[in-house]
């Protein structure tokens, strides 16, 4: 598609398809009858040979943890000074560092609805919620539309067996809650921890019934969280499964466990930043000791960067949740599956949270018809070490409804703004235009675009057609969809 805005995933298989094959249609006028037979039987035979995963072949076990505000540099193998992660410092010498893996958003909701269905916040419209504001409440009204495709469908429709523990945040309707969303089960908080409120109490739920409230001072909610994600694993190691376990750590209040208080130099924000190292290794030890490791791909990351600096680090990233700079979006990512991705590797590839529906798609062996407009790539053959190319011409960063910013390769550019939107706050005034060498530059410190017009000029067309797809302030999208809307709320309250 134009300006790689978005594409349409039809199989897994196509994967593996020359790319000159696979821009090819065999209704095309254009093609001899013969080389319409001969492409069809090429094409035949590839879908039925060329599956990342074979028909015989185990399906591997697909494990997401996806952290709240955890910083860039808030874990070893990316520099984290005043807390130790051994767990995933041994993670990333068994596995992958992706070191330009972004979030959609520097927010938790708009995040997280494209870790689910592979799209842009704006096209599903989960970029803001029913008043504007950056992220949903308790007793909305609005949540992530039932008939979007999420991953957890894409995997159940391979047989594997679901479940979301954690931070959901993408609604607390029962039309939006995850197990409406292809997830045999959920057990979790289905906001941020900070959102105790007087008519809807910070509920702990298991599917859909509350069987707690006011957990907001929840010490023990990582540990809950750990333990539940053990016991799913081991019921489910004789199978297929998907796990995504969006864990409540370290979003304020900092609540690590009893055990963990005092145990690092970085106070109680790198004391749970531990609490969720020491999580990783359970949940390690129980992959292996089910026998089920060189079957499962693990990958932890992070919803967007770190909230506050004397808290966490986005170091040598310029800003901090809830921004456009590197800081807000760009977030530390780890993949691990023995055998298959190169131990000790790290790629620089410009890759997202989108990739991840796609790409289960491709090593589930999904045959992937029926979802709709998607803007993630497969991006195995970059966690396999066969490429290291970009997988897309261009990434786009959001402001709730405000195009801010667009990346493609080493460049970013901030584009000329007349009130640069934030998350909350008061907007930032004018903003000029601003284009920055992420590879030279990776604090954006230097302001290089009077020395490269074309360059802008590139980036600029990239933004345009964003515009046009996904919209902009005032100017909606021809691509976007609507999200879920209930006329009447219902929150999860403790029944008495």
């Amino acid at each position: 598609m134009a300006h790689d805005v978005a594409l349409r995933v039809t199989c897994s298989s196509s994967c593996g398809l020359p790319p000159a094959l696979s821009n090819l249609h065999g209704n095309s006028p254009a093609l001899p009858s013969l080389m319409k037979t001969v492409y069809f039987l090429l094409l035949l035979s590839l879908l039925i040979s060329a599956p990342l995963v074979q028909a015989t072949e185990r399906k591997p076990n697909i494990i997401i943890v996806f952290c709240d505000d955890l910083g860039y540099a808030d874990i070893g193998p990316f520099g984290a000074k005043k807390h130790a992660t051994p767990v995933l410092d041994q993670m990333a010498r068994e596995g992958m560092r992706l070191t330009d893996f972004y979030s959609t958003c520097s927010v938790c909701t708009p995040s997280r609805s494209s870790l689910m269905t592979g799209c842009y916040p704006r096209r599903v419209s989960m970029h803001v919620d029913e008043q504007n504001l950056c992220v949903l409440f308790p007793a909305a009204r609005k949540g992530l539309n039932p008939e979007e495709v999420t991953i957890a469908e894409v995997l159940k429709k391979q047989n594997y067996s679901t479940m979301c523990i954690g931070k959901w945040h993408l609604g607390d309707h029962p039309d939006f809650m995850p197990t409406n969303h292809g997830f045999d089960h959920y057990f979790g908080i289905p906001y941020s921890n900070d959102m105790n409120r007087k008519e809807v109490p910070l509920p702990l739920v298991r599917d859909l019934t509350v069987i707690r409230d006011r957990v907001q001072k929840e010490t023990t909610i990582t540990a809950q969280y750990t333990s539940e994600a053990v016991k799913f694993i081991k019921s489910n190691s004789g199978n297929p499964f998907f796990l995504y376990l969006p864990h409540t750590a370290v979003h304020l209040p900092l609540v690590p466990g009893e055990k963990f208080k005092g145990s690092s130099e970085g106070g109680a924000y790198g004391d749970w930043v531990q609490e969720i190292d020491w999580s990783m290794g359970e949940l390690f030890k129980t992959i292996k000791s089910e026998g089920i490791d060189k079957h499962t791909l693990v990958l932890f990351t992070s919803d967007n960067g770190s909230a506050r600096e004397k808290q966490g680090s986005n170091l040598p990233l310029r800003g901090r949740k809830g921004r456009t700079d590197e800081g807000g979006m760009r977030v530390p990512c780890l993949v691990r599956w023995p055998g298959r991705i190169p131990a000790g590797s790290s790629s620089g590839a410009l890759t997202c949270t989108m990739d991840l529906l796609p790409t289960a798609a491709a090593i589930s062996g999904s045959e992937v018809s029926k979802i709709p407009l998607i803007d993630g790539k497969n991006i195995w053959p970059i966690l396999s070490g066969k490429s290291q190319d970009h997988p897309r011409e261009a990434f786009f960063y959001y402001q709730m409804d405000q195009l801010q910013a667009i990346r493609s390769g080493d460049w970013k550019l901030f584009v000329a703004m007349d009130s640069k939107k934030r998350n909350w706050g008061k907007p930032e005034g004018k903003k000029a235009l601003a284009l920055y060498n992420l590879a030279k530059d990776i604090h954006e410190d230097n302001n290089v675009a009077a020395e490269n017009p074309d360059i802008v000029q590139q980036l600029l067309a990239h933004a345009e057609a964003a515009r046009e797809d996904l919209g902009d302030v005032d100017r909606p999208g021809k691509g976007q969809r609507k999200a879920g809307w209930v006329e009447q709320a219902s929150p999860r309250l403790l029944k008495q």
